[in-house]
């Protein structure tokens, strides 16, 4: 069992970059997939991006293809989400989560959360 504490965040300008982090406070990622998922204002939670326990392979939404690169250093218990070009509609609750399955697009299938955090992108 993992819990997991989200920092970064915050208020930006539109083509600016912004860091998150999401780390173990119990527990070890090693032995996780790791994802990160997001919600804005009356729309459902979407998948944003996805790495394999190892590190090895990384998955992409569309909409941030090319923008946006997970990393995990399991060294350090920590996942990252490297946003830049940021852009007003990247605005949303961002959410970190741990999975021991290999559906990592589903949001059901992450067994542990962090509690969101808050990115707001002014255009």
């Amino acid at each position: 069992q993992v819990q997991l504490v989200q920092s970064g965040g915050g208020l930006v300008q539109a083509g600016v970059s912004l860091r998150l982090s999401c780390a173990a406070s119990t527990g070890s990622l090693s032995g996780y997939a790791m994802g990160w998922f997001r919600q804005a204002p009356g729309t459902d939670r979407e998948f944003v991006s996805a790495i394999s326990w190892s590190g090895g392979s990384t998955y992409y939404a569309d909409s941030v293809k090319g923008r946006f690169t997970i990393s995990k250093d399991n060294a350090k218990n920590t996942l990252y989400l490297q946003m830049n070009s940021l852009k007003s509609e990247d605005t949303a609750v961002y959410y970190c989560a741990a999975t021991q399955t290999l559906n990592y697009y589903a949001l059901d299938e992450y067994a542990y959360w962090g509690q969101g955090t808050q990115v707001t992108v002014s255009s």
